[in-house]
């Protein structure tokens, strides 16, 4: 078999635990990172540098205009929505907070179809490669357990959404080739997610999950929070943070 695949690295802990992950497992592997508007280019520079540790191939899509209609966030409009911080970890997870980017996940997936069907087609059609060899894969790093409240990270939304890429897509109502959206971490704490990225060797050092930008992690926000749980309850200092002199 000849396996093609997709994962979606923002450049934070989850997406690169994800992508160290999904890198041994297919053939042909394309890390897809999106700038979508979003307050600070932090984590695209993080997602560029680990893309090339980890000697895959990256490509980044400017899709700013996302802003522009997904732009009831803190993240693509912060200047309208400021950011939360310092938010209790009881209230996490518990209401979708202003921090979601409507619909930011499906555009996401919609567009790494596109890109996957495209070069499988191209192999298919004018490579030759055979039908009955090929998978189709795209990584990602939704979580439902540890996570800020975003509908769009639950299993049930991968269930439908998968559905509707496939009825949707020549790849599987020509070639009956289905499109496997993969969610590894989807189930796991953020404890979990710390171990297994450390386990797999994962460049975590070198990753960024702050809703900021800067040069330190900002500490306050749901994702640094979040990071910090995860890292405490693992019982591991933050990588990053060691990498900073920050512990």
């Amino acid at each position: 078999m000849t396996s093609f695949g997709i994962t979606l690295l923002s450049g934070g802990l989850d997406s690169t635990t994800v992508t160290q992950y999904a890198k041994d497992r297919v053939d042909h592997m394309t890390a897809l990172t999106f700038f979508y508007g979003q307050t600070h280019s932090k984590e695209v520079d993080c997602a560029k540098q680990i893309a090339e540790m980890m000697g895959i191939k990256h490509k980044l899509l400017d899709i700013s205009f996302l802003s522009e209609v997904a732009w009831y966030s803190a993240l693509t409009n912060p200047d309208q929505f400021p950011m939360p911080t310092n938010r209790p970890e009881d209230e996490i997870g518990f209401g979708i907070p202003i921090t979601y980017v409507p619909l930011r996940n499906t555009i996401f997936l919609s567009l790494s179809a596109a890109f996957l069907e495209s070069e499988i087609l191209h192999a298919i059609e004018v490579e030759g490669v055979s039908v009955s060899d090929v998978e189709a894969y795209i990584y990602l790093a939704p979580n439902a357990v540890d996570y800020s409240g975003y509908p769009d990270c639950r299993p049930e939304y991968y269930e439908k959404v998968t559905q509707a890429l496939e009825y949707g897509s020549k790849l599987w109502t020509e070639y009956d080739i289905p499109i496997r959206v993969e969610t590894p971490i989807i189930e796991l704490s953020k404890a979990e997610i710390a171990e297994m990225g450390l386990r797999i060797e994962a460049p975590l050092e070198y990753t960024w999950s702050c809703y900021q930008g800067g040069d330190i992690p900002c500490g306050g926000c749901d994702s640094c929070v979040l990071r910090a749980k995860g890292f405490e309850e693992a019982g591991v200092s933050d990588p990053l943070l060691v990498r900073l002199g920050q512990t």
